[in-house]
């Protein structure tokens, strides 16, 4: 019975969406992630471009991040934790297990490195991004063919940043690649060639993130002020209607958590 005394009515949904960064088209991402959270009528969605509001995850029921290069502050992370431990579930995507840094004297001037600044937050997150080799087409593979998460997803290929990630703890591997190549441009591009994690779960207690690498994006202007004019619009696994449904999947995921 609600409140009034009327007919019952599902509870809503607080949740908080990140979405921030360098280098991509966060606007597109943005409109997407919201878009597609607004099929539910239930979620209430508070957007930021970093993590330093802690009283808003705190009080969230769900958390979603498309960032690139946006690191929390140590009592942003510690606030992510505690958020973790009491139950909350976190859907993380692309480039939020990014630090990036631009070398600029050594052997490796003029290569981005991927300093480990943040050991929490990549502890938390699973993974950190470490390089990526030119963007061409790959093969994504499903890894747990049983999980309700991939159940019925084919094999499937996208031209997208394929990721090679560091990973931190045990994963629930969903989706995998084979990186054959090393990246490029970055610091440890020779350690990419391997098997890559694309979809997984990361347990915290009863808290949990779930991490997709997929979804690079950039429009004309994204690459200021290293580049004033990028020549192409990259849409990536964007273009894919199986993109949208892990992202629905996703976002179906972290319901699943939400308080009553």
């Amino acid at each position: 019975m609600s409140e009034d005394g009327g007919t019952p009515h599902p509870p809503r949904i607080d949740c908080v969406l990140v979405c921030g960064g360098v280098w991509h088209d966060m606007d597109f991402a943005r409109l997407q992630l919201l878009t597609l959270l607004a099929e539910d009528e239930r979620v209430r969605t508070r957007v930021f471009e970093n993590y330093e509001n802690v009283e808003a995850i705190a009080a969230a029921d769900i958390l979603i991040t498309y960032t690139c290069d946006v690191t929390p502050s140590l009592k942003a992370q510690e606030a992510l934790r505690d958020w973790l431990a009491s139950g909350g579930r976190w859907y993380a995507l692309h480039g939020t297990n990014s630090v990036l840094r631009l070398l600029t004297d050594g052997p490796n001037q003029g290569l981005w490195d991927a300093p480990r600044w943040a050991p929490l937050m990549m502890d938390l997150l699973g993974s950190q991004f470490i390089s990526h080799p030119p963007i061409a087409p790959y093969l994504v593979t499903v890894a747990d063919p049983a999980h309700p998460l991939v159940t019925g997803v084919e094999p499937f290929e996208t031209s997208d940043e394929l990721y090679h990630l560091e990973t931190h703890g045990e994963l629930q591997v969903l989706l995998e690649t084979v990186c054959n190549e090393p990246g490029a441009g970055f610091a440890e591009a020779a350690e990419a060639p391997g098997r890559h994690p694309v979809f997984y779960i990361k347990q915290h207690g009863e808290g949990a993130v779930l991490y997709l690498t997929l979804g690079h994006c950039r429009g004309h202007y994204d690459l200021q002020p290293l580049l004033d004019w990028w020549p192409t619009i990259d849409r990536c696994a964007w273009d894919l209607p199986v993109f949208y449904d892990l992202l629905r999947r996703g976002i179906g995921w972290v319901k699943q958590r939400a308080r009553a």
